[in-house]
């Protein structure tokens, strides 16, 4: 068998995807031209570029529910990320949807986000709406990160990346706004299914290793989790199977099935949606009056009931409310700190930041700290015993 070119791969897309898929030929290409690779198609550059990319490494050390020192075994940003791409590929599978786009939109997904996870988000929008003319937000931030911070490339700065994997990083969640889009970025149209599905299968994931993270912290009575519909039809199904199972391999067992009847609705649903809004084109998504990933109206009751129970039995949790309370002392100190005096930040930020406001380049540099990073700076600048 001889060996695949980009050409090859191209034609591949053209004979083996559905005709809604975003084919990577119909890009509508990059801010700046580039020469096209031997091997790999324009979104599998984007999915290496990212991977590579000093953003996605420090997800490894930002907090999704637990701050990195709570345990080593808890998810973290980058973990959620791998689990999201898991899931994302399977779904786009089965759809006949492209793999290498969904798998570069959920590996930039979470770029953008502050230390501290959405408490994190909550507290930089405060203050950057406090002290500046813009509001903090996570997508956005992404989108600023992969085409403006990161610069790994001579002639521009970001990674140039393709206009759909753009476009889907501030349009994948299903509550975007048009005025957080960038015009170029067409933001009265909705984004391809690819990008739609993001926000679903991220759901997914963390609904799902939330309850495994909330369960091993001892934070989530697994009583409780008897009252959840979904835990109950996902439990009966394993014990159907393995009627002699005992804990924690249950644990494992009830939420993979839960994931699995998940996936299963979610694309059956999306599948019918098409179906019933006559979609045989990405310009037909575009052109849609309603996004067409969703769940049934009988699964959509009971992941709703899922994230409510989520809610009050783990992120309301005293130690998680905790963590919130010194994330808010910690991030409003430094950025106040900052803002009294700039000089306190490395100099070598600074480099490309000329044209920037000072609440812009502090936003920027706080964002991109990891939990522990936060910490360390936090002691430095308060703790007079400390070196630094």
């Amino acid at each position: 068998m001889p060996i695949l070119t980009r050409q090859d791969l191209e034609a591949r897309e053209e004979t083996t995807l559905a005709p809604y898929a975003m084919k990577v030929s119909k890009t509508k290409g990059r801010s700046y031209a580039e020469e096209k690779d031997n091997y790999r198609t324009d979104f599998q550059k984007d999915r290496d570029r990212i991977l590579h990319c000093s953003a996605f490494r420090r997800m490894e050390y930002k907090t999704q529910v637990f701050v990195n020192h709570e345990g080593d075994h808890y998810r973290t940003r980058l973990t959620h990320s791998l689990e999201v791409s898991q899931i994302a590929k399977s779904v786009g599978r089965l759809l006949g949807l492209n793999e290498d786009l969904m798998e570069a939109l959920v590996l930039s997904h979470d770029l953008g986000h502050t230390p501290f996870g959405h408490a994190g988000e909550r507290i930089l929008g405060s203050l950057t709406k406090k002290y500046g003319d813009f509001t903090f937000e996570h997508n956005s931030q992404s989108l600023r990160i992969v085409d403006v911070l990161e610069h790994r490339y001579p002639g521009f700065r970001g990674l140039n990346l393709s206009f759909e994997v753009r476009e889907g990083i501030v349009k994948h969640s299903g509550h975007w706004k048009s005025e957080q889009v960038p015009s170029e970025l067409l933001p009265l149209k909705n984004p391809p299914l690819e990008a739609q599905l993001i926000d679903i299968v991220d759901e997914i994931a963390y609904n799902s290793h939330d309850i495994d993270d909330g369960l091993s912290s001892q934070m989530i009575d697994l009583q409780h989790l008897d009252e959840l519909a979904l835990w109950r039809q996902a439990k009966e199904k394993v014990l159907i199977q393995y009627p002699n199972i005992e804990w924690p391999v249950m644990k494992y067992r009830v939420i993979s099935k839960m994931m699995t009847l998940l996936i299963e609705d979610l694309v059956h649903q999306t599948h019918s949606n098409l179906k019933d809004s006559h979609i045989t084109s990405v310009e037909d998504l575009r052109e849609s009056n309603n996004l067409q990933a969703s769940f049934s109206k009988n699964m959509a009751p009971m992941n709703k009931e899922l994230k409510q129970f989520l809610w009050d039995h783990l992120y309301s949790h005293y130690r998680v409310v905790r963590m919130e309370e010194k994330a808010k002392r910690i991030l409003t100190d430094l950025f106040e700190a900052y803002h009294e005096r700039p000089a306190q930040i490395p100099t070598s930020f600074f480099v490309g930041y000329k044209e920037e406001s000072k609440v812009r380049t502090i936003c920027d540099y706080i964002a991109g700290m990891t939990d522990r990073f936060a910490i360390d700076e936090h002691q430095k600048l308060f703790d007079s015993h400390t070196k630094v």
